[in-house]
């Protein structure tokens, strides 16, 4: 018989209740619970605390607090992230964020997918014929250098490009291709970000900072 956790990776439906994955939420709630009783100067037991939680997670991540991950291990951090306030991840299925990007607060990521008719939410049946409550998870992969504003929700199963801007409030059920401002809900691309953006036309609020000529290896 497959396993519960393997089921989740092939896309299948997989019982949450199951009790092995069951004990992984549990010991991952709690480290939710560790983490946001420290205060925000405790960086060394911060990241010892996340090193706990994640699957992987690149150097430079760091996260404001609360935080609520669901399973933890299927969520993949990279390098110089920033999360900021009530961080939720539900990580059901894998979690992909890259490279240097930055999440406002009362950012949601779901991967969790339940049926629609309300009864088969109730119960399916396995293959020992007794019912039980089922529900199958959609990866969300999120590329490098991607800023989701305040109150994002991306749902399950969507990629979000490098280089992208998502505005506050927007609800994300499709994909997004790379370097794109996108907003609403449901969330649809605006327009392409271009050279037209750069801080360089904004000198009155660069005021005296500067635009680097290149920024290879600043990062």
């Amino acid at each position: 018989m497959v396993k519960e956790e393997e089921r989740i990776y092939k896309g299948i439906v997989f019982c949450p209740g199951d009790p092995e994955l069951v004990a992984i939420k549990r010991k991952t709630h709690n480290l939710d619970v560790d983490y946001n009783q420290t205060h925000e100067d405790e960086f060394e037991k911060r990241a010892a605390i996340l090193q706990e939680i994640l699957g992987e997670m690149g150097e430079g991540v760091r996260i404001q607090g609360p935080i609520a991950f669901h399973y933890g291990k299927h969520t993949k951090i990279g390098k110089n992230f920033f999360g900021n306030f009530n961080l939720t991840i539900q990580d059901d299925g894998e979690v992909t964020i890259g490279d240097n990007c930055n999440f406002g607060p009362n950012v949601t990521i779901v991967t969790p997918v339940h049926p629609m008719v309300p009864e088969e939410r109730n119960a399916l049946l396995g293959p020992d014929g007794k019912p039980k409550r089922l529900c199958w998870a959609k990866p969300v992969h999120i590329g490098d250098n991607v800023w989701l504003g305040a109150n994002v929700v991306v749902c399950p199963g969507v990629t979000i490009g490098d280089g992208c801007v998502i505005g506050a409030g927007a609800v994300v059920t499709r994909d997004i291709p790379p370097r794109t401002f996108a907003a609403g809900n449901p969330c649809r691309v605006i327009r392409e970000i271009t050279e037209a953006d750069s801080m360089r036309h904004k000198p009155e609020i660069l005021a005296d900072f500067a635009v680097p000529e290149s920024f290879e290896g600043l990062f």
